[in-house]
């Protein structure tokens, strides 16, 4: 069934007329956008402007969704923009302002999951919109290769991110990649001899740093402190399962294209010269 390009700012009775979904969609929106004005504001009046810059840029990206559908003339499913809309909030809100990263510590990890999740929502539907296109239908590709591409470009903006989060805690000590404490190290620096022997060093209670001045001070971390790269690897990682999960759920999205409900809510779709989100072709259409 056809559904009409959203729309923004409705009469009541308007409203009293959407379906559920839609009434949800409008309601996270309104919610969240408001939240971020008004911690904004204690933020101001707190001088605390870098969260006021994540605050005002929290805003910017909610306009996205919006943008995509007005401006690219693509259908962005309510689904997939109410947890777009989560997941700026859930990082930027939580996880910066409130400092949910400290605070729990798999919050980090479930949003890398969902990065790469909707990642690769985002990367299916960019080849799904060219395979059903006319100047580029006659190269109508299969579900498999639809679903190799989605995976690659959901690992490919994590492998940027992780880019990204190196630069800013090199140039600016800003320490995005989080610290992992390790009670076991093995290195070939160790190696007394300089050949390529890995020495393995047990039972780290504690680090000592000895600075320029000769001073030496123990960090108290209660073990090695590594700087970055096992977070690197495990938010590699868990984007890489978020990936396949949807790399698998978009096979099947094309291979029995019309059925199933679940895979359409996180996949925009082309919208028609009469405002329309373009239909889907049917089993019997092909991929």
């Amino acid at each position: 069934m056809k559904r009409p390009v959203r729309r923004r700012g409705v009469t009541l009775e308007q409203w009293k007329a959407l379906p559920r979904e839609k009434k949800a969609l409008g309601f996270v929106y309104t919610f969240l956008r408001y939240s971020v004005i008004l911690i904004m504001i204690a933020q101001a009046f707190n001088k605390d402007f870098e969260s006021v810059f994540l605050c005002a840029l929290t805003l910017v990206l909610f306009l996205i969704p919006n943008f995509v559908e007005k401006r690219l003339r693509i259908d962005v499913p309510d689904t997939l923009e109410v947890i777009i809309l989560l997941f700026i909030y859930a990082a930027e809100i939580l996880g910066e302002i409130r400092a949910y990263y400290i605070t729990f510590p798999y919050w980090d990890t479930m949003l890398h999951t969902l990065n790469g999740f909707l990642c690769a929502a985002i990367g299916f539907s960019l080849v799904d919109i060219l395979n059903q296109h006319t100047k580029v239908s006659t190269f109508s590709l299969s579900p498999a290769y639809m679903a190799l591409v989605a995976f690659c470009f959901s690992m490919t903006v994590g492998v940027v991110w992780e880019f990204f989060e190196c630069a800013m805690d090199k140039f600016f000590l800003l320490d995005m990649q989080k610290d992992t404490i390790l009670h076991t190290i093995s290195s070939v620096t160790l190696d007394p001899a300089g050949a390529n022997t890995p020495v393995v060093v047990r039972d780290i209670a504690d680090v000592a740093v000895i600075h320029s001045d000769g001073t030496l001070t123990a960090l108290g971390v209660g073990g090695y402190l590594d700087i970055g790269l096992r977070d690197t690897m495990k938010d590699l990682f868990v984007n890489f399962i978020g990936a396949v999960v949807f790399s698998v759920i978009g096979y099947f999205y094309v291979k029995e294209r019309g059925k199933g409900r679940f895979a359409r809510r996180f996949i925009p779709r082309v919208i028609d010269s009469s405002g329309q989100a373009r239909p889907e072709p049917g089993p019997e259409d092909g991929p």
